[in-house]
């Protein structure tokens, strides 16, 4: 690994940190800018790096580092509520970057953006349905349905950031 890969993936690992302070609480899973940086960290570094920057993500929060919303960090949040939705950053990041390595430009873009979505749906319904006491019905309707709009507009977003990065030479 070249110390250029480094550097990326520790820039995007930060540039999440930064996202996940630029947060609106709606309920107890709170709007914040991560998935974003997440989606944009696939598009742009790829699979691999992409992965490498959310897992160093994951693991800074996870050793109390506070880097996730609120500034709040420790494995305790990561077996909160939200953690489920945390927890999948690295994988929809990778999904991201394999998807837009392995199929045609914009079109892998736009389907490794959603599907890193529903990743990080999944997951996160999961957790926070468990936290509920089995109540996945409830954990969609609080932790699901009130971001599909602002995420699929983040996902446009990070498509549209991600190619203009790659136009740039060099």
């Amino acid at each position: 690994m070249k110390a250029a890969d480094v550097a990326f993936a520790a820039l995007f690992a930060a540039l999440t940190a930064v996202g996940a302070q630029i947060s609106v609480p709606i309920g107890t899973v709170p709007v914040t800018f991560q998935v974003f940086f997440v989606l944009l960290s696939g598009l742009v570094l790829g699979a691999r790096l992409g992965f490498l920057s959310q897992l160093v993500y994951v693991f800074m929060g996870a050793v109390g580092i506070p880097v996730f919303a609120g500034f709040q960090g420790g494995f305790a949040v990561l077996y909160g509520p939200t953690g489920g939705y945390i927890v999948a950053f690295p994988l929809a990041a990778f999904v991201a970057g394999y998807m837009t390595e392995k199929l045609e430009r914009r079109a892998g873009m736009i389907a490794g953006s959603l599907t890193g979505i529903g990743i990080i749906y999944l997951l996160g319904w999961l957790r926070l349905g468990y936290f509920l006491g089995g109540d996945f019905q409830g954990a969609f309707l609080l932790g699901v349905l009130p971001f599909v709009a602002i995420d699929l507009g983040k996902a446009a977003l990070a498509v549209l950031v991600a190619e203009r990065v790659k136009s740039i030479p060099g």
